[in-house]
């Protein structure tokens, strides 16, 4: 394995540019390192080393002198300090000491338990020592391979000749055309030499979790602290239909988070389920809350079954599954075992779609709130599922995703549950995306998985920190009072801490450490009636607030939702920002989320800063549009042209505190619409064109065939076979003013799915959706 060479040795040693015999004898080594084609970085002190092993990862051996002269100053560190330092990180790569062997006795035992052995430099020769370090660093760089990555690349570097599928043969076939070679250059011959036909039988089968692809699986299961793992190739949608298909038939009873993603609907319509929704709650800011704990209890879901007309026998039913989504997309996470606890009897399957949230094993602030949580009596709890997202938040290709499960009472045949995934996966997977989801397990094995987690939550929570200081700094030395302005985080803004006495003190977030608000989960779980969250009453140690996803508020709107007299709204932000090369994940009226994940640098958070300051030097100048929003003004000239920031922010703002959008977004999903039909049977009459495209305008007393999914915030406001009542007027409300907004304001659209958008004589935007034709609707 030639390529382990494109990795350096760090030498730590302050005698290095010294004439003493331990220097020169530290250089002899470094020289015969060289000699082997062997990359070496030299390091003068431990602070030094300290910086450097953090900074690189491609270290794959450490030589630390035993004898670093001892100083004084903050910023030395001794021998002991370093290996602690080293061993939270990576507990694998290879440790020597440089010491004289008289010495080894005066070193600690939980020194010598930390080290791989040790160099006598002044006794064993320097040849002797580097090819022991070789041999170190081979076993090193074996270990790092996962079990798939490690045989795709021995089948990679054999050189063979493909006779099989896919047809670019490696990539050859690209090479023939001019386009092709293009490609071929763009992306590297590994890509394509790695991209191979199932017909590789020591790879293994994806279908069959065999060979090197089964023991991928199987480690992943191991980390990831699930009893099985399937990958799947082509994203969290479908891992949540296979989980559907592998438990619910038609007829069965599902409930639902109505804060559900779309493939679940998906799901529902495949398997003809009947849903029963389980409703979240919600603030005046558009943030989706937490489904309260009560409606997990067999009352209140038994409540919801005797009022649907889609149940017909209210006393013999089967409920098959219960999906939540953990954490919600604005970075509520649930406590997980008392949602189980209280489906235990209820269901036999709970699905979390944890889709956003694959670290949450990794670290002890999410303990307990995450689906494969080992704390369950496997003799009474509901078997549960968890699917994930894993290119989303770790480190693996787009489409990668994978599905835990964690037996209870009632076990998964797993021969059963195969013929469901084998349903949905692909005959011709990527293996390129195999093996990012086993380097991705690989790299949250072991002391790496937390640390890298650790280093998220630090960097978001320093980010808060810095947002809420710069907002006390503007207030207090801004002297023009219309500058003092800037973005708050959704987050509390006291925390009770308890002392070693017992005391209890409130004190400001931005005053509390790092470390501690790391350590203590409890700073971050929502307490009660408490105003910042708008929630309500809660239940004690329910609901922790996600440290990595940040909420950043725009002036506008209290977090109790009351609307002020001037503000910002989000959607200028944040189009500000992606015009700068910053995408946001999502993006509401007053509000915008951003993720810190584990491929965030700090001079990402640093740039975000800098532009955040940049709109608002930008704003409180008064600059004009066609400054800020070139496109945009070119595009609609008349209504642009001679606007500046400040009037468009004014206008935009008084159009949604005359329409009392906060109000709005609270009542549209207070009330859930009728149910009518099964999901699957809207979906029937939608494919035989027993559906027709209806005026928002006009959706009175319709039913509806489509999901419609306003963004923000980006959940169902009614669901296919519900139909649009009075008592859901809201819903034609909130889908009118959509319409309006997006014709003052073009440019600055909403994003509306299940909505067909057609253009009138007058050039006006005009919104449809599909309901069921009214002969159709009748015979309902």
């Amino acid at each position: 394995m030639e390529w382990f060479k494109d990795f350096s040795i760090l030498v730590v040693d302050d005698d290095l540019r010294s004439e003493n015999t331990g220097g020169r004898a530290t250089r002899e080594i470094i020289k015969e390192l060289q000699k082997r084609g062997l990359s070496v970085i030299e390091s003068y002190s431990g602070y030094d080393c300290k910086i450097e092993f953090m900074s690189h990862s491609n270290i794959s051996c450490i030589l630390l002198d035993w004898d670093l002269v001892i100083r004084s100053d903050e910023e030395f560190l001794g021998p002991g300090e370093i290996i602690e330092i080293i061993r939270g990180k990576n507990a694998l790569i290879p440790l020597f000491l440089m010491t004289e062997k008289l010495r080894v006795k005066e070193i600690p035992l939980e020194i010598v338990s930390q080290i791989d052995g040790y160099v006598w430099k002044l006794e064993d020769s320097p040849s002797f020592i580097a090819g022991r370090i070789e041999e170190a660093i081979e076993r090193y760089m074996e270990e790092l391979l996962p079990p798939f990555l490690k045989e795709l690349i021995h089948y990679v570097d054999e050189f063979k000749y493909s006779w099989h599928t896919p047809g670019h043969s490696g990539g050859e076939a690209f090479l023939k055309s001019p386009t092709g070679k293009l490609f071929h250059r763009f992306f590297g011959e590994n890509v394509f030499r790695s991209d191979l036909s199932v017909s590789v039988p020591e790879l293994g089968s994806l279908l069959e979790h065999t060979e090197a692809i089964g023991a991928a699986e199987k480690f992943a299961a191991k980390i990831f602290g699930a009893d099985e793992t399937y990958f799947v190739t082509n994203g969290t949608s479908t891992s949540n239909k296979i989980v559907f298909h592998s438990c619910v038939t038609p007829g069965d009873i599902v409930l639902i988070d109505r804060n559900c993603h779309k493939s679940i609907m998906h799901s529902i319509i495949m398997t003809g389920a009947i849903p029963i929704y389980l409703t979240p709650s919600r603030n005046s800011l558009g943030i989706i809350g937490p489904i309260h704990e009560e409606e997990f209890d067999w009352a209140e879901i038994k409540k919801k079954i005797n009022s649907s007309s889609l149940v017909s026998d209210k006393e013999n039913f089967r409920i098959k599954l219960a999906v939540v989504t953990n954490s919600t997309y604005d970075g509520l996470c649930y406590n997980t075992r008392k949602i189980i606890d209280r489906l235990e009897g209820v269901v036999d399957y709970v699905l979390f779609d944890e889709a956003w949230y694959a670290y949450a094993n990794f670290h002890p602030m999410y303990v307990g709130r995450y689906g494969m949580s080992p704390e369950i009596d496997r003799e009474k709890a509901p078997t549960v599922f968890t699917t994930h997202s894993t290119h989303k938040l770790l480190a693996a290709f787009s489409q990668g995703s994978m599905i835990h499960v964690k037996d209870g009472k009632k076990k998964i045949d797993h021969g059963r549950f195969n013929e469901a995934y084998m349903m949905h996966m692909s005959t011709s997977p990527q293996y390129a995306i195999i093996a990012s989801l086993d380097v991705s397990s690989k790299m949250m094995a072991g002391n790496s998985g937390r640390f890298l987690i650790d280093e998220t939550i630090q960097e978001a929570i320093i980010f808060r920190k810095k947002m809420k200081h710069l907002s006390e700094e503007i207030e207090d030395k801004e002297v023009d009072r219309k500058r003092r302005w800037w973005f708050e985080i959704w987050q509390p803004a006291q925390i009770t801490m308890e002392n070693e006495k017992g005391e209890r003190k409130r004190e400001d977030i931005e005053d509390i450490d790092e470390q501690l608000l790391k350590e203590h989960p409890e700073y971050w779980c929502l307490k009660g009636n408490a105003d910042w969250h708008g929630f309500g009453k809660l239940e004690s140690d329910y609901i922790l607030l996600d440290p990595i996803k940040v909420t950043v508020m725009t002036p506008g709107i209290t977090k109790q939702g009351r609307m002020r007299n001037w503000g910002i709204p989000a959607t200028i932000v944040t189009t500000f920002l992606r015009d700068r090369g910053i995408v946001v994940e999502k993006s509401g009226h007053y509000s915008f989320l951003i993720l810190f994940s584990l491929g965030l640098t700090k001079g990402k958070s640093g740039t975000l800063l800098a532009e955040l300051f940049t709109f608002k030097k930008l704003f409180d100048e008064n600059a004009p549009l066609d400054d800020i929003f070139p496109d945009i003004v070119k595009k609609h000239p008349k209504k642009y042209g001679k606007m500046t920031l400040q009037e468009l922010s004014e206008q935009m703002h008084e159009y949604l505190r005359k329409a009392r959008i906060a109000r709005v977004l609270k009542d549209v999903y207070s009330q859930a619409p009728e149910q009518v039909m099964l999901p699957a049977k809207a979906y029937y009459e939608l494919v035989n064109g027993n559906t027709e495209l209806v005026r928002i305008r006009e959706l009175q007393n319709r039913i509806s065939a489509v999901m419609v999914v306003p963004y923000p915030p980006g959940i169902p406001v009614i669901m296919p076979g519900e139909r649009y009542t009075p008592e859901t007027k809201r819903i034609i409300e909130y889908l009118n003013f959509s319409e309006d907004f997006d014709n003052r304001f073009p440019g600055f659209e909403n994003e509306m799915h299940g909505l067909k958008v057609k253009l009138d004589s007058n050039n006006k935007k005009r919104f449809y959706t599909y309901c069921l034709k009214e002969t159709s609707q009748e015979s309902t």
